[in-house]
């Protein structure tokens, strides 16, 4: 079974992006963590993991494990970085969600509307 690479749900767009933001850093609880300041949302780290096993499925992620940590009990940080695909997807993403607003006759009261 092939996945299609690409559409992007809401939640994976904000993984994806988040990973992005954190770069080097990008690592579950520091993700987790944006995601719940940035967005003021409330994730498991369940449901983060899930979606980052699909992300990597989709071929949208990397990952490789960080040395260990006496602050983790000598447990190794797992590290994600985003692939050519998933900069493409997010690109395509992007691209849509701006043709979209500009062609909207929505009016938010943004300084600029």
């Amino acid at each position: 079974m092939e996945i299609m690479k690409g559409f992007l749900g809401e939640f994976e767009e904000l993984v994806l992006l988040t990973i992005a933001t954190l770069g080097k850093d990008a690592y579950g609880v520091a993700i987790k963590d944006q995601i719940q300041k940035r967005a003021n949302r409330s994730i498991s780290i369940g449901a983060l993991h899930s979606t980052i096993s699909r992300l990597e499925d989709k071929g949208f992620l990397t990952s490789h494990l960080g040395g260990a940590t006496a602050e983790r009990g000598g447990r190794k940080k797992r590290f994600f970085e985003l692939t050519e695909d998933a900069k493409l997807a997010l690109g395509a993403m992007k691209s849509l969600r701006d043709d979209l607003w500009s062609e909207s006759q929505v009016k938010l009261g943004f300084s600029n509307d």
